[in-house]
């Protein structure tokens, strides 16, 4: 079952693998923080993260209660446009998973990273 903050953010799974998944985030006004350039709020791009690596553990079988740590790095503003975020599994454990994630524009101009850890209970 989806959450309504999942599906208040629109995520649309582009391709789903093992281990593996790309999911889009169309561009909505909501998600502005920086009105001069239309940037896309930095909580925006770390939810993605969060739940781009969250979908990734559980593509690969894994089982997700909470999110135990979760790192992003912001390379450029977000702006006007569709993002896409791509989480890799780096490692499936039976306590905890870990997941890579790299989110660029339509162009692959990376846009953030980060990298989340998932607690299995």
């Amino acid at each position: 079952m989806i959450s309504p903050f999942h599906r208040w953010l629109g995520l649309k799974a582009v391709m789903v693998a093992r281990e593996q998944i790309e999911i889009a985030l169309p561009w909505r006004e909501e998600f502005v923080s920086n009105t001069k350039i239309e940037a896309t709020h930095g909580g925006i791009l770390a939810a993605l993260i969060d739940l781009t690596g969250l979908y990734a553990v559980r593509a690969a079988g894994g089982i997700v209660s909470a999110t135990a740590d979760l790192r992003v790095d912001y390379h450029r503003p977000a702006t006007r446009g569709t993002v896409l975020a791509r989480g890799m599994v780096v490692k499936l454990g039976r306590r905890i998973s870990t997941a890579d994630v790299r989110v660029t524009d339509t162009s692959q101009v990376l846009l953030a990273s980060g990298r989340g850890a998932y607690l299995a209970q």
